[in-house]
């Protein structure tokens, strides 16, 4: 479906640029085969942050509350970075692993398909 705006010669500059985070980005986080959550989480991180970093704050706050979330094994967990798949250290920070503004992270944990297997 087309939008057409009221105005002619509509423009506007979008509030979610990066310029607007000042040291940080935009990043979303997807849990697949876990749809209680519907869509990917918008999360605030730093480029310098590690891996262990965001997935001990931003992605233990987003998802904790599944009852999934406690029996993952984070070793065995599949990633991938806008469409390519990564395997992260630890330690590695988030621009070396080539996150940007607006990233999608998506993440699998193999054996665990939602509440009773149910893909919620």
């Amino acid at each position: 479906m087309t939008v057409r705006a009221i105005h002619n010669n509509y423009q506007f500059e979008p509030l979610d640029l990066q310029k607007n985070y000042g040291d940080q980005f935009l990043l979303y986080v997807g849990w697949d085969h876990h749809t209680l959550f519907c869509s990917a989480h918008a999360m605030l991180a730093s480029p310098q942050q590690t891996f262990e970093q965001l997935i001990e704050q931003q992605i233990t706050g987003g998802f904790a509350q599944h009852p999934d979330f406690a029996k993952i094994d984070w070793s065995k967990v599949q990633y991938t970075l806008d469409g390519q798949t990564i395997n992260p250290e630890n330690t590695q920070s988030l621009a070396e692993l080539g996150f940007g503004h607006k990233s999608l992270l998506r993440f699998v944990t193999p054996e665990l398909n939602g509440y009773n297997d149910s893909y919620v």
